[in-house]
């Protein structure tokens, strides 16, 4: 009996990389892999439903909800997204707290992804190592805002709380032990031999295929394309407070380690200097209840990437139709492609590469192709478990 040329590997929905459900089927050759199928949609929600059952104010914390991780990220862009339709700046004091709230989230972001990084090639030490530095961070986030994880600092129209001046210290005590800390860790992924041999010249990405298949974030920095929506099309205080933008050449899983580090470093100083320049005066302006007939995209620079909300309002104080596309839904693309002709002991490591969040990537459609039509169900739809 004869055997095929290749076999089919199912990797997921439940697997020892990620403990979000999600679907890749690989096609391999002896332990090479050459073809990989994504299927996506495990851990649907019905958030963007949910967004037209609840009015501006109440969506502030839906938002937030998308994603723990970058959970400000989020209700920055929604803030944003209501505030363009409402045609209001917000204060340019609340615009710096704004800002000084995402990269303490975009530190918490990458320190955590560095010690998953660490953990999917074994180096349990360095994981260990730095999820203990980034308590710092965490505990200067509750002290901000009250919490670790949602912080509920933005509301349509500013912020809902001050920095005070009495707090400064401590929050640049904390970054002073942090950057030393991610400088140590820099200096040992670029030496360990054991961190190399995983991902150094694993998992390419070249410029062209990051560019021709819409990569964001670090993913697609790593690649030595500069974008970033925080240089390219800033928001809150970013037109004001220096930093660079970090790209780097390798291509690989390395490079994409490497990358997010090195952000670490310019979020530091972007906190600091926001700190050092903070305007005084309010914090927020009064908006009304009802949004006028407007539809608008509003995006920001998630610690994974490009972030984009899509807002359309009918007059009412509640949305018409909400969307979201997450960072990790533009990355799955070249995912795929930087998985062809990969080790199988190597998927762990490049998958994670992306730093993906399924949970805040997963969207649902109905779809018929036989009618070619599609709908999304109702509330009522979706607690009955009636489909159409």
């Amino acid at each position: 009996m004869g055997y095929a040329s290749t076999i089919k590997v199912p990797f997921g929905p439940q697997h020892p990389a990620f403990k979000e459900p999600e679907y890749f089927l690989f096609e391999v050759e002896g332990d090479l892999v050459v073809n990989v199928t994504p299927r996506i949609g495990y851990a649907h929600k019905g958030i963007e439903k949910a967004f037209e059952q609840r009015n501006y104010n109440e969506n502030i914390y839906l938002a937030e909800r998308i994603c723990g991780i970058c959970s400000h990220a989020h209700a920055t862009c929604y803030t944003q997204a209501i505030e363009e339709m409402l045609g209001i700046q917000i204060p340019p004091r609340a615009r710096y707290i704004r800002t000084i709230i995402a990269e303490l989230e975009r530190l918490h972001s990458h320190s955590l992804w560095v010690g998953i990084a660490a953990h999917e090639v074994g180096y349990d030490t360095l994981f260990m190592y730095t999820w203990r530095d980034r308590e710092v961070v965490m505990e200067l986030l509750e002290a901000l805002t009250g919490g670790r994880v949602t912080h509920a600092m933005n509301t349509i129209g500013g912020v809902r709380r001050d920095i005070s001046a009495d707090i400064i210290p401590k929050v640049k005590s904390g970054l002073d032990y942090f950057e030393k800390r991610t400088k140590e860790y820099l200096g040992i992924l670029k030496t360990e031999p054991t961190f190399l041999k995983r991902t150094e010249g694993v998992g390419i990405l070249k410029p062209e295929d990051a560019v021709g298949l819409c990569a964001v974030g670090p993913t697609l920095r790593a690649s030595g394309i500069k974008n970033d929506v925080r240089a390219d099309d800033p928001y809150a205080a970013y037109d004001e407070v220096p930093f660079n933008v970090v790209t780097l050449d390798g291509c690989d899983v390395l490079s994409r380690t490497l990358a997010r580090g090195e952000e670490m470093l310019e979020s530091i100083g972007i906190i600091r200097n926001a700190l050092d320049h903070m305007p005084t005066g309010e914090l927020r302006v009064r908006v009304p209840k009802v949004v006028p007939p407007a539809e608008v995209f509003s995006r920001v620079e998630a610690p994974r990437g490009e972030l984009i909300h899509y807002a359309k309002s009918n007059g009412t104080a509640k949305p018409e139709r909400y969307k979201v596309r997450s960072p990790t839904l533009a990355n799955i693309p070249a995912l795929c492609k930087t998985l062809l002709g990969v080790h199988l002991a190597d998927i762990p490591i490049i998958l994670a590469g992306i730093d993906p969040c399924f949970a805040c990537m997963d969207r649902m459609v109905f779809v018929d192709t036989k009618a070619n039509k599609k709908w999304d169900l109702t509330m009522d739809q979706l607690k009955q478990g009636v489909n159409k």
